[in-house]
């Protein structure tokens, strides 16, 4: 986006286009149940990863979060943590737009990577904190030590997709962004 703060109905579309998109990634998941509960591999980080890169931080965020979050409204499993995934796959977006919004205005390939980093990193330290404060600690009642296990169990899943996003989300978001550009509907 430029430095236009207005709000416009390309960008209204384009974030609901993102959310719902995540909406979709989230659902494209293989669950793998573990002995201490469930953890999954899902393309929804990739999404969110799109949408900083592509909408900057704010609309980035906004988007990121409302798709995880509405993945979560429709699954009994995550319905009750609803508002947790808007907040921590929303600063996924918006740690994602922060970063590829710093320094010079026109961003690369490099730069997208830097940027899709620094918001997985963000969403992994948010999520396992999630995952030890919430549910270990207040849902469950845990000790900080028992807490700790259901952690190790999420972490290959958490790495994974992490990974996948870093590697995806660039080159996805220079192809999509080049075709904005060629149909006249880059918001820069």
């Amino acid at each position: 986006m430029n430095g236009n703060s207005r709000l416009t109905t390309k960008k209204i579309v384009l974030v609901a286009l993102l959310a719902a998109l995540t909406t979709a990634g989230s659902a494209l998941r293989i669950t793998l149940p573990v002995s201490i509960g469930t953890t999954s591999f899902h393309l929804g980080n990739i999404l969110c990863a799109l949408s900083g890169i592509l909408l900057g931080p704010w609309l980035g965020g906004l988007a990121a979060g409302l798709g995880s979050a509405i993945y979560d409204m429709f699954n009994p499993i995550y319905i009750s943590e609803c508002w947790i995934t808007f907040l921590t796959k929303g600063a996924y977006g918006l740690a994602v737009g922060l970063v590829i919004r710093t320094g010079q205005r026109q961003w690369n390939y490099g730069k997208a990577t830097l940027a899709t980093t620094a918001g997985a990193i963000t969403y992994a330290v948010l999520y396992l904190a999630k995952g030890f404060l919430y549910d270990g600690l207040l849902i469950e009642g845990l000790t900080a030590q028992a807490a700790l296990i259901p952690l190790v169990g999420k972490l290959p899943a958490t790495a994974f997709n992490a990974v996948i996003a870093i590697l995806c989300a660039p080159p996805l978001a220079i192809a999509i962004r080049a075709a904005l550009k060629k149909n006249h509907l880059a918001l820069e």
